[in-house]
């Protein structure tokens, strides 16, 4: 359920963010791939996605028989932390990051930029991090409901709204605390990977304060929808061709 609230509801987020994006003057960005990789990954959840889901059977922990705040805590904390788990991963392990870096090669991070995924990735991501969540927490309806409303913050952190917590930045992701992730800089490489609550990145030794607006995005860079599809190939060759 939660997948499908961002579905329908992110469009209209999404839109008011762009709009406030232009109203502050934010550059344009790479808009027409990224909004190509958002219908892929509609028309994937409309048609492949549903074939790979995560674990569906008996959990270690049946939210239904929680008081309903405490199944909505505890699904919103495991879930939470399935994210930054497989966000960890997608950075460590090279498959996952052939995948991954389409996200990061966004010369630059904004609202649109929540959707620029590889087309399989959601695949990987249920069969993994996402089973062994649902293996620990079954979800209620309410669960599903606040944790797909939360997933729209998202949105928001991948802006370019200059909203920056400081040394608060701990308490939630924000556009300033997630553009460090993205930061094109080397010295800001492999740092915050939280999706929501940066308290993991904290436990977990990756935890930085956000330091200004550096830029983002890589050299290589997908140019059409073919390379999208095949992104995975393309960037591998394009790591190994010399630069001219």
């Amino acid at each position: 359920m939660s997948q499908w609230i961002a579905l329908f509801s992110g469009p209209i987020v999404a839109l008011i963010l762009i709009v406030w994006e232009r109203a502050i003057g934010a550059p344009r960005t790479d808009w027409w791939i990224n909004l190509q990789s958002w219908a892929l990954r509609i028309f994937g959840a409309f048609t492949v996605y549903g074939a790979v889901q995560a674990w569906q059977g008996p959990a270690l922990i049946d939210g239904a028989a929680l008081p309903t705040w405490a199944a909505v805590i505890v699904y919103v904390l495991v879930y939470d932390l399935a994210e930054y788990a497989y966000h960890r991963m997608q950075h460590r392990i090279p498959l996952l990051w052939s995948m991954h870096s389409l996200h990061h090669s966004d010369p630059n991070m904004s609202v649109l930029t929540t959707n620029r995924h590889f087309w399989a990735d959601p695949l990987f991501k249920s069969i993994t991090v996402l089973s062994v969540a649902a293996l620990i927490v079954s979800p209620t309806p309410t669960a599903l409901a606040v944790y797909g409303a939360l997933s729209l913050w998202n949105f928001v952190a991948h802006s370019q709204l200059k909203l920056n917590l400081g040394r608060w930045s701990w308490l939630i992701n924000t556009p300033a605390y997630h553009r460090r992730h993205h930061s094109a800089l080397p010295e800001h490489y492999d740092s915050n990977f939280a999706a929501i609550l940066p308290i993991w990145d904290v436990l977990f030794g990756d935890y930085n304060q956000p330091d200004g607006f550096p830029p983002t995005g890589y050299s290589t860079r997908p140019l059409s929808l073919r390379e999208q599809l095949l992104w995975p190939l393309y960037f591998r060759r394009a790591e190994v061709e010399p630069a001219e």
